[in-house]
């Protein structure tokens, strides 16, 4: 064993150095750093290495009480661990990755049991709990063996404990001492962190255990993660071939190393989507290195298990593959007994779904569909009209409901959902495009494109994100919804907020389209005379002032909840304002929500429902300002670089039920109102467009409009349907550089 290096540490130093490391995968990190920030770290420092800005400017938020070394994007994790030891100046290094978690007082428990081991000592186990996006704090098996293991005053050898291999092979359930880690440091930083926590055991003098859990094992979602080359898939074999390597005149933990191998070769070999050829492959490198290894006396074990092992031994790829074979029909014939018959229409859309799934993709189709099939809208729409300009040979067809087919403008084909038709294009369509998700039921064809536009810049929180939340999880199958977001190709962004917010809602492996969003495209499009010409099909006069209310939709509540008295709102307004109210879509357009609200004031046009009227864009163009709660269109209207006011009577209502990414009353695009006293005052004032509304506005712009400039739809376009290299798109402008819509003053002037 090769001696160790002794701490070279003063007095003063702190036993332990928690080094926080890696990209702030799916947002993970602000948790575990709060959680940090939130509990006494008696004896404990802590170091974020940060790699990329997202982890930066999150970690730069615990500054100075954490030290931050921020890396570039694209850092691997062993660099990123590197460079936090390197600061370190514990006697005990602590490695935590920036996506797991740390249970309350964790850190300062280690420190102070780190502090009370000997010398000798070089790594200290402990256990962990599991979370995923579905669970969370899920108990690990690795506690009884640790129990087992015991904990003897000068450490244990692992010769004599070789069962803790068993442990979950994460650098983060391992404290190891930092002379220790210095001393073996060109072996223990590697990029393969399974390699790191094994060859920390089997350098190790003595370990020494705690059955406590002081660490949280965040399991992604693999669906959410690149699929593994094949160089990587056989790093597996590379792995024990080294680690075995570390384990000569060692009977009793090379056996133990052994099984571990083949255990996890014959897992990832069993595991789907890996090619034939890679397979082969694998299978082959595998033998091999259980040949070379196989320990002296060795047994299998009985019954299946060691029929695979030896199968695996011998190299017999075919054997092993029919015996997968056999046992895949078994349980294929007992899942089909217990599923049994589907019903008729089931039966019925699936016999002309297959059948249409058994052609050729179209390369010249292409499905859109927006709000649940309400008819042509918002991103899709955008996408499709750009998309007739730049590739008119590719045929657009829209889903539309019955109801609202004629709806559409002329000459639009479109299908009814249930239709035979409609199975066909969704069967066929080498394109689908959606701002919510298509039926469960489509499938997706390799050599499709599903591209996912959204509907609006995240406040609330969303998909995954919503589990904490009962009154927006009531009802929700998550497991469907990530399935659904499993088929995404690509996923459009107006903000870089947005594009994170999304990978952690939507955990899953897509492209996300930094290029903003197409329907905000008309904000910098539209002239003086769309301005006025919008203005005028909503009968506002020249020279009266237009304000847009557009509230939006409380999960907790069961219907549409007026929050204002229009009527008084509109009568200390005065007649030279009209009120345009939008309800939420949410709620059924074929009776007014306004009901008895509008009275003789719709007569004068001082009030106008506005909630069934599409485009909603056109609205924003004709409005002088916008008065919304937390509804998406603020972060679209803020595009023109026109008032805004916030509404927020029931903000922490709406914060604690529904859940919200940030503070909106910190960071709101203009006067905030919680009651419709000040509301009326900030309207009847200078109040919503003054020198403090328009510095708000500006920040929330530079934040919020990063990636509009007018031309998102065409950036779309190429990318998806022309396959252009996203470097050869046109760059954003920055935001204080673009001109949007004139307002209508301006309209008018001209």
């Amino acid at each position: 064993m090769p001696e160790t290096v002794p701490d070279p540490f003063p007095e003063t130093a702190p036993d332990l150095s928690v080094v926080v490391h890696g990209r702030n995968v799916q947002d993970h990190l602000p948790a575990l750093l709060d959680s940090l920030d939130a509990h006494p770290l008696t004896g404990v420092e802590v170091i974020v290495a940060a790699v990329g800005d997202w982890a930066r400017e999150t970690a730069e938020r615990h500054a100075p009480a954490f030290t931050v070394l921020p890396l570039p994007e694209g850092a691997g994790d062993a660099a990123a661990r590197s460079a936090g030891a390197a600061r370190a100046r514990g006697r005990w290094l602590h490695f935590v990755h920036a996506k797991d978690g740390l249970p309350a007082g964790a850190p300062s428990a280690l420190a102070r049991h780190t502090a009370g081991l000997p010398g000798p000592v070089d790594v200290l186990l402990f256990d962990h709990v599991r979370s995923s996006w579905r669970a969370s704090g899920l108990p690990s098996p690795d506690g009884p063996r640790l129990a087992r293991a015991g904990r003897a005053e000068e450490g244990l050898a692992l010769d004599d404990r070789a069962g803790l291999l068993r442990l979950a092979p994460l650098l983060g359930n391992r404290a190891v001492r930092a002379g220790f880690w210095r001393a073996h440091e060109r072996l223990l930083t590697t990029e393969d962190e399974p390699f790191a926590a094994y060859a920390a055991l089997l350098l190790a003098d003595r370990v020494a255990c705690l059955p406590h859990p002081a660490y949280e094992d965040r399991g992604l979602r693999p669906e959410s993660l690149p699929p593994p080359t094949p160089a990587q898939r056989y790093a597996l074999v590379d792995r024990y071939e080294a680690l075995l390597g570390l384990t000569a005149g060692r009977p009793a933990v090379h056996r133990a190393l052994y099984d571990l191998m083949v255990r996890d070769c014959l897992r990832t070999f069993a595991r789907a989507g890996m090619p034939d050829d890679v397979a082969r492959e694998f299978f082959h490198r595998a033998s091999v290195t259980a040949r070379r290894h196989r320990p002296d006396g060795h047994r299998q074990p009985a019954g299946l298990e060691g029929m695979r092992r030896s199968l695996l031994e011998e190299g017999a790829y075919g054997k092993y593959r029919a015996l997968q074979t056999a046992n895949h029909a078994r349980r294929g014939l007992r899942s089909a007994v217990r599923t049994g018959r589907r019903r008729a229409g089931t039966r019925v859309r699936s016999l002309q779904y297959r059948g249409a799934l058994a052609r050729p993709v179209d390369p010249h189709l292409a499905v859109f569909s927006a709000y649940w099939n309400r008819g042509m809208a918002c991103n899709p729409a955008a996408v499709a009209a750009k998309l007739a300009e730049l590739a008119p040979s590719i045929h657009p067809v829209w889903v539309v409901t019955a109801q609202n087919a004629a709806l559409l403008p002329p000459g639009t084909d479109h299908v009814v959902p249930g239709t035979r038709r409609y199975w066909e294009v969704l069967a066929r369509a080498k394109y689908l495009v959606n701002n919510v998700n298509f039926p469960d039921a489509v499938v997706k064809r390799p050599g499709t494109v599903h591209l996912q536009t959204h509907h609006g810049t995240p406040l609330k929180r969303m998909g995954v994100d919503q589990l904490p939340y009962p009154a927006a999880a009531h009802g929700l199958d998550f497991q469907a919804l990530l399935e659904r977001v499993d088929k995404w190709d690509y996923s459009v962004s107006a903000n870089s907020h947005s594009t994170r917010m999304w990978q952690r809602a939507y955990p899953s492996h897509h492209i996300s389209l930094d290029h903003g969003y197409p329907r905000n495209d008309v904000y910098y499009t539209a002239g003086a005379a769309e301005v006025r010409a919008a203005r005028a099909r909503l009968g506002i006069a020249p020279g009266r002032r237009a304000i847009l209310y557009a509230p939006t939709h409380r999960d907790y509540e069961a219907g549409w909840t007026p929050r204002l008295d229009l009527a008084a709102l509109a009568d200390r307004l005065g007649e030279e304002t009209v009120l345009l109210v939008r309800a939420h879509y949410f709620y059924d357009g074929t009776a007014s929500p306004l009901g008895g609200l509008l009275g003789s004031l719709r007569r004068t046009g001082r009030l106008v429902d506005v909630s069934s009227y599409e485009p909603v864009e056109e609205l924003c163009l004709a409005a002088d300002a916008l008065v919304t709660d937390y509804s998406s269109i603020m972060f679209d209207y803020a595009n023109l670089d026109r008032p805004i006011v916030v509404h927020a009577d029931d903000w922490e209502t709406y914060r604690t039920t529904r859940g919200v990414y940030f503070d909106l009353m910190a960071e709101a695009p203009g006067p905030v109102a919680r009651t419709q006293a000040e509301l009326t005052e900030i309207l009847t004032t200078d109040a919503w467009h003054d020198e403090r509304a328009t510095k708000a506005r500006a920040a929330f712009r530079r934040r919020f409009c990063e990636y509009d400039d007018g031309h998102a739809a065409e950036r779309v376009v190429r990318r998806v349907f022309l396959g252009e290299d996203e470097r050869t798109l046109l760059p954003v402008l920055p935001v204080d550089d673009r001109i949007p819509a004139p307002t209508p003053e301006e309209a008018t002037a001209s």
